[in-house]
Formats: C-alpha cells, structure tokens, sequence
C-alpha cells in the first residue's frame, strides 16, 4: 500500500502519485467524462457528475479497500488508476481488474507507464494475484502500455459493445504475482 504518497521519476522529473481524496472527484470526473464522449475505451455512454463518481470511488476503496490513485504534475491532476473486485464471489477474492485513464494532454509522455507500476507495486503488496485489464479495441496505446507492464493477452470478444454506432471487440489481458 502506497501510504499517502509516493514519488516517480519520468525524465529526470519527479511527479506524485498519491491516494485520491474528495478534492480530487471533480478532476477525475472531468478525466473521465472525456473518455465517456471521444472514447471507445468506456463503454459508459453518459457523462458522470462528481456525486456518482464519489459513490464509485468510496465503494472501492471503502468495501473493497482496494486503491485509487491519483498523479499529479504540479498539483494538477493528469490521470488516475484503481482497481475493482473481479467478481464478489469468494474464490475470486485474490483477483481485481485495474483501469487507468490520463487527461489527454498528456498523453505519449509515460505517465501511465509510472502510474500503472505504482498501482502494480500497491497489489502486489495486497498479496492480490491474478490482475486482469479489459481493453476495448482497437486501442494500440492501451496495449503497448499493458504489455509493457507484464500483462498478456488471455482473451478477445468480437463486438460484444456498441457505440459510436459500431460494434466494438474487448480483449482481456492478464498478470500473474508469484
């Protein structure tokens, strides 16, 4: 668990990644909100406003403890990672999904690389095993990041999302902690 914050360096500069607070939803929501109406990667079809994000976030933090993170570059807030329960059921107590999102301007610099690790490292200390990662496709970034982190590819669904008036396919990729 990375505590309150935690320091990474991207090109000999230092940014903060740290746990999300209640200041933080407008930033994330704003994040978010972008990917809901350019992006096929939510299939979300409709803006989120700061009290449904809230909930989410307290749901996963307060009945899953699990993390949510936040990277900030110089106090703003340019992208965010958490992850969920896989399934509620027992037996799939030791795995979750991770999503992670960057504001666009920010994009290409490596940001989600360091985020991802850091969210990586916080379950790994969880003693989570399995992480799994959906990616809605095509999505060449999403992939490379993925893969660069250790992920491989488990699975591919063909079209099982439609927006932006076509069919979109889902593949799944997955990591293992020893």
């Amino acid at each position: 668990m990375i505590g309150t914050q935690h320091f990474v360096e991207i090109d000999d500069i230092y940014f903060m990644v740290r746990s999300i607070t209640l200041k933080d939803v407008s930033s994330v929501v704003n994040i978010y909100n972008h990917y809901i109406a350019n992006a096929h990667s939510t299939f979300e079809m409709t803006a989120l406003d700061k009290k449904e994000m809230t909930l989410r976030i307290k749901k996963v933090r307060d009945t899953f403890d699990l993390p949510w993170l936040i990277l900030e570059d110089e106090g703003q807030v340019v992208g965010y990672a958490h992850a969920t329960q896989w399934n509620t059921r027992m037996a799939y107590s030791k795995t979750v999904e991770t999503s992670i999102y960057i504001q666009r301007d920010f994009w290409g610099r490596g940001y989600g690389k360091k985020l991802y690790h850091v969210l990586l490292n916080d379950l790994r200390v969880r003693r989570y095993h399995a992480i799994i990662g959906g990616i809605s496709l095509p999505n060449d970034a999403s992939v490379v990041l993925h893969k660069s982190v250790g992920f491989k590819k488990i699975a591919h669904f063909k079209e099982v999302g439609y927006k932006f008036n076509r069919w979109i396919d889902v593949g799944y990729w997955q990591l293992i902690f020893d």
